[in-house]
């Protein structure tokens, strides 16, 4: 049977709990969806939490309630995929790269500072930056709150693989170094909600324009009203906004899957162990984890050292999808894709983060991936690889 590269853990009390909302009067906007939202920022530590209908309007939103537009600049990581770098060009504005870490994939604290310092003297420093935690593991966000403050420009960390991971012992999405944090709850995500996303903020001004994008610009809050309230009826739309809610039904598997999160982590860093150790010997780079983090090992990345071994990437990667082993790249780096091309990048323009997608390449990693399962990919690497 076909292995994934990641795949969703449904229990019974999932199943339950969406079950509940059928049968229920709310499918959409009601009672499920502030819950989710209350346990998912008791989760994080933060102040509040917006359920959001996918990671990508997440992205967009945290720069619209920032106020980017057409005059502003925007960095992200090109070892992401494409939403990172797009919620910016939504709104208008520029978008730039800082290249990666080579040991963590993640942005690079010294790339950025060097960046920042050649920025300063051209007059082009960015209105924002989004680091974003690669597989689970965070950036650095100590440091780069530190050259936030210095350089004045606005943080949201995209933590879409990263919900269920610590930063310095305190859980991803807290806030305490970010003015927003963005999760995804995509299936092959740490917890899921079919589709769907969230912001994390502590700040009540950023929440309150947040809902308000959120529901097509839509207030029907009387003390927020500019003109008299007409009747029981009566809304305002204030801002050109969106239909970005997740609904009843997501927020109530979401609220469920919420409750095994630390054991989905768990588990993902036992399978993660099993890979550390049985593939030690092979000629590949495996994930390196920061002293200070603790990954929820959304991804588990390998890099082949190409120089050790007879094949390509490509070869290895096409032997071990023909043995029903689902395998993946993540990711190609968002500066050379063609859109980005024609908007003036060129390969050669990230280094670290070119090398890196060269021999890249993503193992199966869920819960739920079984040991007979797991001992067939590893030995089908070493048939491979040696």
């Amino acid at each position: 049977m076909f292995i994934p590269y990641g795949h969703q853990s449904i229990s019974e009390e999932d199943i339950a709990a969406v079950v509940e909302v059928l049968r229920s009067d709310w499918l959409t906007q009601g009672p499920h969806v502030t819950q989710f939202e209350k346990a998912l920022a008791d989760y994080c530590e933060a102040k509040h939490a917006v359920a959001i209908c996918n990671g990508t309007a997440a992205l967009h939103l945290a720069c619209l309630a920032l106020g980017i537009g057409k005059h502003d600049r925007v960095w992200t990581s090109p070892n992401t995929f494409v939403a990172s770098a797009n919620c910016a060009l939504y709104c208008g504005a520029a978008v730039d790269f800082v290249d990666i870490d080579p040991r963590t994939y993640n942005m690079s604290v010294e790339q950025l500072e060097k960046k920042l310092i050649q920025a300063k003297k051209e007059n082009k420093l960015p209105k924002l930056v989004i680091p974003v935690h690669f597989a689970g593991q965070s950036c650095d966000m100590k440091k780069i709150r530190q050259l936030a403050d210095a350089y004045n420009f606005y943080l949201v960390e995209d933590a879409c693989h990263a919900i269920g991971g610590k930063y310095e012992n305190k859980p991803i999405g807290n806030c305490c170094y970010a003015d927003m944090t963005v999760f995804s709850f995509h299936p092959v995500k740490i917890i899921t909600t079919g589709e769907g996303g969230a912001i994390t903020t502590n700040n009540s001004a950023l929440d309150k324009k947040l809902r308000l994008f959120l529901t097509h610009g839509i207030t029907k809050n009387t003390a927020d009203m500019e003109n008299q309230q007409e009747g029981a009826w009566y809304y305002e739309q204030q801002v050109l906004g969106f239909n970005y809610r997740m609904t009843d039904i997501q927020c109530a598997l979401g609220r469920s899957q919420l409750k095994r999160i630390n054991k989905f982590v768990t588990e993902r860093r036992r399978l993660v162990n099993v890979y550390h150790q049985a593939l030690k010997k092979l000629p590949v780079i495996l994930p390196y984890e920061e002293k200070w983090s603790y990954s929820a090992y959304h991804l588990y990345v390998i890099r082949l050292e190409l120089d050790k071994i007879n094949k390509t990437r490509r070869q290895v990667f096409d032997e071990l999808r023909a043995a029903n082993i689902g395998v993946n790249v993540h990711y190609i780096p968002v500066h050379t894709e063609p859109y980005y091309q024609v908007l003036g990048f060129q390969r050669g323009d990230f280094p670290e983060s070119e090398k890196y997608y060269e021999a890249a390449i993503t193992l199966p990693l869920y819960v739920g991936l079984i040991e007979e399962e797991q001992r067939y990919i590893i030995e089908r690497l070493y048939e491979f690889v040696i």
